[in-house]
């Protein structure tokens, strides 16, 4: 009896003096694990944020790889401190002073909309639509008067002697204008190979650069005559520029009919030599290219 009583005041005591160490008086603090750096969302808004939106963050110049091979000089990256290749002429460009997608011009050259003639008139006009939708700035050369260089040779503008003088350190420049010496022509501007439909009228434009200035001529593959011939749907038109040293000719062929496809060239000559550029036309009859005939009466 005694016993019993014993057990029961041993046990009320524990229970009221918090002495007993089989029952813990406190529970052991909740602590969660650290969280992934890469999960920590919170924690990427505030250093995204702490780099104003363009992903750039600090510059450490020293950090940034070397740019080589710079035809066309240096330029500023997108975080505006790391050193990159400028774009060359003619290559697409991003205006403004800020790379975002196509690169900033290099040296001596401006972003803008693309002053090349178009390829040709009379294409379908999808086709047309296409193409101003995939236009946009190019870079282009702010000096556009031609260069003579020390190798003889004339560069039209002074980007292109900039470009030829990166692999050759001693090439200086003679002067401004071509050569004395004259120069090769040059096919600057193409004509550009089309298809159209029977019964329209199209262009080719070929654009030469040459001093003497040269002469233009078109002919046609296979025959022997130079164009126009005594053919009345085709006409020839040429006339100086758009810049010194340069001559534009226009072949046009009016309601063109399917024996007008073939491959035209475009001959340009001087007393230094020749050179030539080709395009292919191709013309559709009605039943290919899905609309009436508009070709004109061989009469």
């Amino acid at each position: 009896m005694r016993a019993g009583w014993a057990l029961l005041l041993g046990l009320s005591v524990c229970l009221s003096g918090h002495t007993c160490r089989g029952f813990p008086n406190k529970l052991p603090e909740h602590s969660d694990p650290p969280p992934d750096p890469l999960l920590d969302y919170d924690r990427l808004d505030e250093e995204f944020a702490a780099r104003n939106g363009t992903g750039c963050g600090p510059c450490e110049p020293e950090l940034c790889p070397a740019a080589r091979g710079c035809r066309a000089g240096l330029v500023l990256d997108a975080c505006g401190c790391c050193k990159e290749c400028g774009n060359l002429e003619g290559q697409a460009c991003d205006p403004g002073e800020r790379s975002v997608f196509y690169g900033l011009c290099g040296t001596g050259m401006r972003c803008m909309a693309d002053p090349r003639p178009a390829a040709g008139a009379g294409r379908l006009q999808e086709e047309d639509e296409e193409e101003e939708e995939e236009g946009g700035e190019v870079c282009v050369c702010e000096e556009q008067q031609p260069v003579c260089g020390s190798d003889a040779t004339t560069y039209m503008n002074m980007c292109q002697f900039r470009e030829a003088s990166f692999s050759r350190p001693q090439l200086k420049t003679r002067g401004k204008g071509p050569c004395k010496t004259g120069t090769f022509p040059i096919i600057k501007v193409r004509p550009q190979s089309q298809v159209n439909g029977t019964g329209s009228s199209l262009v080719f434009l070929c654009e030469v650069f040459a001093f003497p200035m040269a002469l233009v001529e078109w002919r046609k593959e296979g025959q022997d005559v130079i164009l126009p011939g005594d053919d009345p749907h085709i006409s020839v038109q040429s006339r100086g520029g758009p810049l010194k040293f340069e001559l534009s000719s226009w072949l046009q062929i009016e309601g063109a009919g399917p024996e007008d496809s073939g491959t035209y060239r475009c001959i340009a000559r001087n007393n230094l030599g020749s050179v030539s550029a080709s395009a292919v036309l191709g013309i559709l009859g009605p039943s290919q290219f899905g609309v009436p005939s508009l070709r004109r009466d061989s009469s």
